[in-house]
């Protein structure tokens, strides 16, 4: 067994990744041999991840607040309190917090062989995330 203290800092997310505030608890970290990476994020009125893949998926569990989420070519999609999304290896997807509400997830991922979770794609432009049903 161990215990890690919490000792880490909130990191605030990058506005490469991110638009609007968003803000990360880190949770796990990979440790041979898992692969295990996982964050608390959260996200005020607005923001939202930009377009992104993980190379074995990602798990999204939402613990507070209401939320959206959207893979490319699907509906946006409201997310709230104890909904999961998962999104499939490779596939292009954002999430974040519904206009008018904040949003806090778990986001749960594996990291490849090179260490990396996720691959960054462009901002989810204010037109796509206006195009979210009423939450």
């Amino acid at each position: 067994m161990e215990i890690t203290r919490n000792s880490l800092d909130t990191a605030t997310g990058p506005s490469d990744w991110f638009t609007g505030a968003v803000y990360i608890d880190t949770v796990a970290t990979p440790s041979e041999p898992s692969r295990l990476q996982a964050a608390s994020v959260h996200f005020t009125s607005g923001a939202r991840t930009a377009w992104h893949t993980h190379p074995y998926g990602q798990t999204i569990y939402v613990t507070e607040g209401v939320g959206l989420c959207q893979r490319r070519g699907g509906p946006i999609e409201v997310i709230r309190p104890g909904d999961r999304a998962y999104f499939e290896p490779g596939e292009d997807h954002w999430h974040g917090a519904a206009p008018n509400r904040f949003m806090t997830h778990l986001a749960m991922q594996e990291v490849d062989d090179q260490g990396s979770p996720v691959t960054w794609g462009d901002h989810v432009t204010d037109e796509e995330y206006s195009a979210a049903p009423a939450s």
